[in-house]
Formats: structure tokens, C-alpha cells, sequence
């Protein structure tokens, strides 16, 4: 194993995740047409309420360990780190097995929380079966999370990051195959196939750790783990509460992040049928919010995802040296990429809508209109990721309690009333409650800045010049995709004519975005020349060599 500068990680552990998030998007198409909008609804009722209890079980625990061990690594503790990992492991088996016990013996409690009075969709006894059927894989992806995390706080991201796409491939082989012959061979209930689909979770998670166990087997001695090392003075309960105090933030943010989808569920679902949508309406956008649109916005939230693997521990580094300087340049980089790479791409899907969804799903109106404007909170998602990540690796947890909780409640607050709002305005009541997602990430993400300015003088000059220069070259593929969309024709019911359409447009409208933003240094300004010559190399496979023009 080799381990990875930040730059490097990030690119590595970005690559495997759009890899997985690809493969997340492309699986939805055939499962779509497999389970129809009943089956659909289901799995993304199961899929909500079983992230919520993931989060509490693992998902502080496996950052907060990577902290922990860059931590006492740098201070050259290798005893401790190793200790800090075995009682990891023991906690979060702990944590699991609770997670697990509530989910399976109160899932019909949850059915009946979800679905309400809403009648003539999906059954409680339906709901049920579901959230049931996915509470296994509670058992193995905790554990599997802190051995990834251990791996990343000695800057190896590739393991981690391989382990991710056979977690994918294994759940998607699984989820397809077995809702497939479920439904289509055996003729059974669409929700016993998406129950039996929901088993890929558990059998991918088992896959994903055994190819980490080995990796940690074969690398002991990298990681300290061969043989006995002298005892730190550092106790036992030092380091729990140390796991605890580090982890306790992520699980607040993680854990906010999936009620707040549990609760916008809720109150979409309770709000449409108070409006006078039928269930078969309202199922279709409340999973299309939650889970469908969310899938394609995916391929963008998955840059600041990849990219915290690699930040976090770097961020802790500078930290623990006191490199102020280190820790705004990385905020203002990490900031940088992810929305001058995000923003072009939310705008493209955005005047794509129609083609996107329909190659994805099926012809939706209810789809096209939810894509075109969910889209872009997956670059406020990007920017929240990126500056909570940053917020834990320096310690600010008191702040990343406020600036989270004000976010969700925020959220909250304003789905209803800006859906009954939309309603009036005769517009799509649902916009009511993407614009309140928006409106609760921006106050998040301005309550974090603000205070990192504010308290260590960090200042995101640099961010702003690079963003406001970046609209030129964004003006200019707006201007074109709106041209190319008049000029080319396609069918929106072949998904074959919605491919050869989207890939026309994305491909001319990206050229001309990264062609303009060379020119005009703005690449060069973010990832540096020598970056960028590489990933030309290797894209070229050699034959282009920026670095001699």
C-alpha cells in the first residue's frame, strides 16, 4: 500500500466514489422498471429509515477514528492509535447491534409513521416487511466503516476507496438479480422483491470488509499492528472519551442530514394528501425528493464526499501543528473544486431535466420538474460537506452543533409553509420543500464561514475571485446547450435517443466550459498546472503533454 498526498486522495477517493455513484444512478433503471413507482416508494421508505439508524450506529465513528489515529500518529503515539482502533471496533459493535434490535422490533411503528392516513399506495404490513428486510446490513457496515476509517488516517485512501466499488457492484449484482427473479420469474409480491433487493446492503458490506480485513492482514507492520509496541500514556478512557468527543459531531451532522429526510418525507407526504393529490402522486414525488432525484444528484455530491476522505486528515495535520496559513488554503481549495466543477454541472442536468430523467426513469412530468431545481442542492450539499468537514478536523464542535441544527430546523420550519405557499402561487407545491431544503443548507453554510472568519480570521477571498470568474465560461455553455437543445432533435420515450442527446450536449458544453476556463487560468489558479498535465497524460494515455507548450 502507498500512501496519498491530499490532492492524490482526493482524486482517488473521488474517482471510486463517481465510479460507485455512476453505477447507483445506472442500477435505477432497470430495479425502476423491475419494481414500478409501488416498489420505488418502498425502497426508498426502507432506504431512509435505515440510513438514520446507520448514522447512529457508525457514522461519527469511522471519521472520528481516522481523526484519532492521524492524530496520534503525528504526535508518534503508535501504540495508543492502535488501542484507539481496537476500542473503536468494540463500540461500534455495540451501537450496531442496538441500531439493528430497534430497527427489525419497531419497524411496523416506523411503517405507520411514515405512511399515516395516506391510502390506496403501499400497505403498513408492506412498509414493514421493508424496513425489516434492509435492518441486517446495520450488523456489518459499522464495522466495515472503522476499518476504512483506520486505513485513511494513515493517508491510505486506495483500499478504502476499492472497497467502496465492491461494496456497489456486490449490492447492485444482488438488488437486481434478486428483485428480478422475484417478481419477473416467480411472480410474487412486488414487496418481497424489493425486501430481497434490500439483502444486497448486507451482502455487499460483507464483501467490502473482507477485502479490507485482508488488506489490514497483509499490511500489519505499515500499520502497526505486527507486533507489541511499548504502552503510551495515554488510558483506556482518554481514548474513549476522545472517540466519543470526535465522534459525537459527525453523528449529529449524519444523523440531522437522515431525520431531516425521515421528517421532509413525512411532511410532503402529509401535505400532498392535505392538498388533494392522489397516493399514487404523492408516493411518486415524495420518492422522486428523497431518493430518485437524489440518485442523479449524486454524481455531484459524491466531489466533496471523496474529496473529505482526504481533507479531514490533512485538516488535523495542519491543525495540530497550528498551520493556520495550511488550514484556509486547503478550506479555500477544497471549496474551489467542488464548486467550479459542480456548479457547470448542476446548470447542464438542470437544462437537461427532460432526457436525464426519462433515461433514468421513465416519462414523468412530476420527475422533470423535481430534477430541474433539486439539482442545484446538490452543490449546496457539496459546500456543507466540505465546510462541516473542516469545522470537526479543527474542533469546533460547538460550532458545528449550531450551524447544523440551525440549518435542519430551518428546513423543517419551512417545508409546510412554503409548500402551502406554492400551492396559492399555482405552482408546483413541491417546490416549497426543495427551496426549503436550499434555504436550510445556505444558513448552515454561512454560519460556519462566518464564524471561521470571524474567530481564526480565515477568508475566502480567493474562492470568491475564482467563482466570479468562473461564470464566464458558464454563461458560455449555458448559451450553448440552449442552442444545441433548439437545433437537435430527440424522442423522450427512447432511452437510446436520450443518450445519444444527452451525450451530444454534455460533451460540446463541457469542451467549451473547461476550454474557456483554461484560457483564462482559472484551472491552473485551483489544481495547479502540474495536476492538470497529469490527468492529461493519463486521459491521452500520454499523447498530450501539456507541460511542453
Amino acid at each position: 500500500m502507498k500512501k496519498n498526498s491530499f490532492l492524490e486522495g482526493s482524486f482517488i477517493a473521488t474517482a471510486a466514489i463517481i465510479f460507485v455513484k455512476i453505477l447507483g444512478m445506472l442500477y435505477v433503471i432497470p430495479f425502476y422498471a423491475t419494481v414500478g413507482v409501488q416498489g420505488a416508494s418502498l425502497y426508498a421508505y426502507a432506504y431512509t429509515i435505515y440510513n438514520i439508524f446507520l448514522d447512529i450506529a457508525s457514522a461519527g465513528l469511522p471519521i472520528a477514528i481516522s481523526k484519532l489515529i492521524n492524530e496520534y500518529n503525528t504526535l508518534g503515539k503508535k501504540e495508543a492509535k492502535v488501542r484507539a482502533y481496537r476500542i473503536g471496533t468494540k463500540i461500534v459493535g455495540i451501537l450496531s447491534v442496538i441500531s439493528f434490535l430497534i430497527v427489525f422490533f419497531f419497524a411496523k411503528s416506523i411503517a405507520i409513521a411514515i405512511l399515516g392516513d395516506l391510502q390506496g399506495g403501499n400497505t403498513i404490513a408492506d412498509v414493514t416487511l421493508v424496513i425489516r428486510c434492509v435492518s441486517f446490513a446495520i450488523l456489518v457496515i459499522p464495522y466495515l466503516a472503522v476499518s476504512k476509517g483506520y486505513l485513511q488516517g494513515h493517508h491510505y485512501i486506495k483500499p478504502p476507496s476499492v472497497s467502496q466499488v465492491l461494496e456497489q457492484l456486490v449490492r447492485v449484482a444482488v438488488l437486481l438479480g434478486g428483485s428480478y427473479l422475484t417478481i419477473k420469474i416467480l411472480n410474487l409480491k412486488v414487496s418481497i422483491g424489493v425486501g430481497i433487493s434490500l439483502f444486497g446492503a448486507l451482502a455487499g458490506g460483507i464483501v467490502a470488509y473482507l477485502y479490507i480485513r485482508s488488506k489490514i492482514n497483509h499490511n500489519k507492520e505499515k500499520l502497526d499492528l505486527k507486533e507489541s509496541l511499548p504502552k503510551d500514556d495515554v488510558t483506556n478512557k482518554e481514548i474513549v472519551k476522545k472517540i466519543f468527543g470526535y465522534a459525537i459531531p459527525f453523528i449529529i451532522i449524519d444523523t440531522a442530514v437522515s431525520i431531516y429526510h425521515f421528517i421532509d418525507m413525512v411532511l410532503i407526504i402529509r401535505t400532498l394528501n392535505y392538498l388533494g393529490y392522489s397516493a399514487v402522486n404523492v408516493e411518486m414525488i415524495t420518492s422522486s425528493i428523497v431518493t430518485y432525484a437524489p440518485k442523479i444528484n449524486m454524481i455531484i455530491s459524491s466531489l466533496a464526499t471523496g474529496m473529505s476522505v482526504s481533507l479531514i486528515p490533512t485538516i488535523v495535520s495542519s491543525f495540530v501543528k497550528k498551520d493556520w496559513q495550511d488550514v484556509n488554503s486547503k478550506l479555500n481549495k477544497a471549496l474551489q473544486i467542488i464548486l467550479i466543477i459542480s456548479l457547470p454541472m448542476a446548470v447542464g442536468i438542470s437544462l437537461l431535466a427532460r432526457p436525464v430523467w426519462s433515461l433514468f426513469y421513465n416519462v414523468n412530468n412530476f420527475g422533470f420538474t423535481i430534477l430541474t431545481l433539486s439539482i442545484f442542492t446538490a452543490i449546496l450539499t457539496n459546500a456543507f460537506v466540505i465546510t462541516s468537514s473542516v469545522l470537526q478536523g479543527l474542533n469546533k464542535f460547538k460550532t458545528v452543533y449550531i450551524s447544523t441544527i440551525s440549518g435542519f430546523a430551518a428546513n423543517a420550519l419551512l417545508d409546510v409553509p412554503l409548500m402551502l405557499l406554492f400551492h396559492r402561487l399555482n405552482l408546483p407545491a413541491y417546490y416549497g420543500a426543495i427551496i426549503a431544503t436550499m434555504l436550510g443548507y445556505l444558513l448552515t453554510i454561512f454560519i460556519t464561514l462566518f464564524t471561521l472568519h470571524k474567530k481564526e480570521n480565515l477568508n475566502y477571498m480567493s474562492t470568491l475571485k475564482n467563482i466570479g470568474k468562473s461564470l464566464v465560461p458558464l454563461g458560455a455553455m449555458i448559451i450553448l446547450v440552449i442552442i444545441l437543445k433548439l437545433i437537435i432533435p430527440f424522442n423522450l420515450a427512447s432511452k437510446l435517443s436520450c443518450v445519444i442527446y444527452i451525450a451530444i450536449i454534455a460533451l460540446l458544453g463541457a469542451i467549451t466550459y473547461l476550454f474557456i476556463a483554461y484560457k483564462m487560468h482559472i484551472l491552473q489558479d485551483v489544481f495547479g498546472q502540474e495536476f492538470i498535465n497529469t490527468i492529461i497524460k493519463k486521459l491521452t494515455l500520454g499523447r498530450v503533454n501539456l507541460s511542453k507548450h
